[in-house]
């Protein structure tokens, strides 16, 4: 399920929010709910949001996502009885909010950058550009959403064969494959490594598998998705 809202800035010195103040934003319309604790539980978190967009009509949107419908329906709930709302130091109109289901389909194209470990233990991100390695990137992706789906339904899951069949990476306007992004906590900044892809199709979704692939257009992909990372948007092709 998802959550679209539109936004009105009302500083003329406007400045998209970086994603740890979208989170927090996120977090603090949860506060009081059934969802308050989420940011401190131990768990995966179930959600996710894509980078600032602008609408038609040239405002700044967000969209929001989540398996969870009850999760979507308090933010909705939240946000509507406010004109205004707070993201990081920004004060912004609410112009539009709309809760939405988007139907399953066979490819996607990600609306924030899709974040991988190649090793954890040292921090080491996966760079697309540099170790070229998508079998590796697959199994990766496929392995951690088994887990979280897993995880969400309490029920064991086995995908057969690979999580994608086709994939066409977004290359950036420098030719180079790897998006870098600074994101801010608490004042200090830190590098996020991750790959903006076109496309991500499956070429057959057998009737046992849709609601794998909806969960996964609705949680995210891999790592940080709570930061707002792995962020899916099925496409018709």
């Amino acid at each position: 399920m998802r959550l679209k809202i539109s936004l009105e800035p009302l500083n003329r010195n406007f400045e998209r929010p970086n994603k740890h103040a979208v989170q927090g934003f996120i977090y603090n319309m949860l506060k009081d709910s059934e969802y308050g604790e989420r940011h401190d539980e131990p768990k995966f978190k179930f959600f996710t949001f894509s980078d600032f967009f602008t609408d038609s009509s040239g405002r700044p949107t967000l969209l929001m996502s989540s398996p969870e419908r009850g999760f979507i329906n308090t933010l909705h709930s939240t946000i509507r009885e406010r004109e205004t709302v707070h993201i990081g130091q920004q004060e912004l109109r609410v112009v539009e909010l709309k809760k939405f289901r988007l139907p399953l389909r066979k490819a996607f194209q990600t609306g924030s950058p899709i974040v991988l470990y190649r090793n954890a233990e040292e921090n080491e991100y996966f760079k697309l550009h540099q170790h070229r390695d998508l079998r590796f990137f697959l199994d990766r992706l496929k392995e951690n959403a088994e887990k979280k789906y897993s995880a969400f339904y309490g029920d064991e899951f086995t995908l057969e064969g690979p999580i994608f069949d086709r994939l066409i990476p977004k290359l950036r306007n420098n030719g180079k494959l790897d998006v870098y992004v600074k994101v801010v906590k608490n004042g200090v900044p830190f590098p996020v490594i991750g790959s903006n892809w076109e496309l991500l199709e499956k070429e057959r979704i057998n009737p046992e598998e849709r609601r794998f692939y909806r969960f996964i257009m609705d949680a995210g992909l891999r790592e940080k998705n709570s930061l707002a990372f792995g962020f899916l948007n099925p496409v018709r092709r």
